[in-house]
């Protein structure tokens, strides 16, 4: 029996998806093999790839002169590709400090380049994104990185930061696909697929051309952004059986609509979970309403030892992974792409029967 999977990443896939995916495991297109066990530099596979990358660039609308790169090592490992690929070591750019990725990938990038903290949202504990105009830019930085979307604290920008020309890198795994972006507006697109793309271990990547061919001398050849784009994203084996999932994904998506479609459909999730927080008078979420998340939200009960009673009773009733991250606690529910309407109205009619048994 499937139940309602709130976790952060690995996260819930589409059920058409995982369906399909079991249908064509032993036999994908009768070829009488897996598609994890034919060579990715086969004709069936490149196809495949390439159908991948054309749904991609037609959901996002990804102008032509961008490249669309499928690469190993998951977000993390673009911390430090970003700066190896797009300054050298004498250069500074501008990070913009909104919790726990925006801090790893400081803390990343400071052995490459020098960074300056553009803001910091730490006097707030990472409850609230700054203001676009109190942004303290860097003339002529290398670029400037923010996080749209901090998924374990739940903030969200409600804004893209203006650069003035300097190029905008955003990591995007948590908000990628679920709601239509003006790629044109960023220089480089970054996003882990374990939340709204497909399995982990493939990271997305979407760079504007002009960005890349320069990456300092010493770079691997794997996290050169030109020789991966060169190649395909095949200058190693890539992870196959992921990019035929995100590939399925994608299609999917067009299925559904579109990113408009998505867009509505999530927005509506999101305040249907935040009415039921802020109408209980017991729930709570800690985040600055105009920085509330669509994709993450956390929540509290005003009493932390029946944190664990929720999570049991919550989870026999087949409403899983719920456990706030292990750095702030509480709960979170993430509410991706996948996760349908239901999911959400179950959670909400579970948490006004906890509250009236609990509270």
């Amino acid at each position: 029996m499937r139940v309602f999977n709130f976790a952060a990443g690995p996260a819930t896939l589409p059920l058409e998806v995982l369906e399909q995916a079991r249908d064509e495991m032993t036999d994908w297109r009768g070829g009488g093999m897996s598609v994890m066990e034919i060579s990715h530099r086969s004709k069936a596979f490149v196809a495949l790839a390439r159908d991948a990358e054309t749904d991609l660039r037609e959901l996002l609308a990804i102008p032509a002169n961008y490249k669309v790169l499928f690469l190993q090592g998951g977000a993390s490992a673009q911390f430090a590709a970003i700066p190896m690929n797009l300054a050298g070591p004498e250069a500074t750019a501008d990070y913009v400090n909104t919790g726990a990725w925006s801090k790893k990938a400081i803390g990343e990038a400071k052995r490459f380049l020098r960074v300056n903290v553009a803001a910091d949202e730490g006097d707030s504990n990472y409850s609230t994104v700054p203001a676009a105009e109190g942004l303290r830019l860097t003339p002529g930085a290398a670029y400037v990185h923010y996080t749209p979307n901090e998924t374990i604290g739940g903030v969200e920008f409600p804004y893209v930061p203006e650069t003035r020309g300097v190029p905008l890198v955003a990591d995007m795994s948590s908000t990628i696909l679920s709601r239509p972006i003006d790629v044109s507006k960023y220089g480089l697109i970054y996003a882990g697929a374990q939340k709204n793309i497909g399995p982990s271990g493939l990271c997305v990547v979407i760079v504007r051309e002009d960005l890349i061919g320069r990456a300092r001398a010493g770079t691997p050849l794997v996290w050169d952004y030109k020789a991966m784009a060169d190649d395909g994203s095949m200058l190693n084996t890539p992870p196959t059986f992921a990019w035929y999932i995100a590939g399925l994904v994608f299609k999917w998506l067009k299925r559904q609509g579109g990113l408009g479609a998505m867009a509505e459909r999530n927005r509506a999730k999101a305040v249907r979970l935040y009415r039921a927080i802020d109408e209980s008078g017991w729930y709570a979420n800690p985040v600055a309403k105009p920085g509330r998340s669509w994709m993450n939200v956390p929540f509290t009960v005003p009493d932390p030892a029946l944190e664990k009673t929720f999570l049991a009773e919550a989870g026999a009733a087949g409403l899983t992974n719920l456990e706030g991250h292990r750095s702030v606690g509480g709960m979170r529910a993430s509410i991706y792409n996948a996760m349908p309407p239901a999911g959400v109205e179950a959670l909400v009619a579970f948490m006004t029967d906890f509250q009236r048994r609990h509270g």
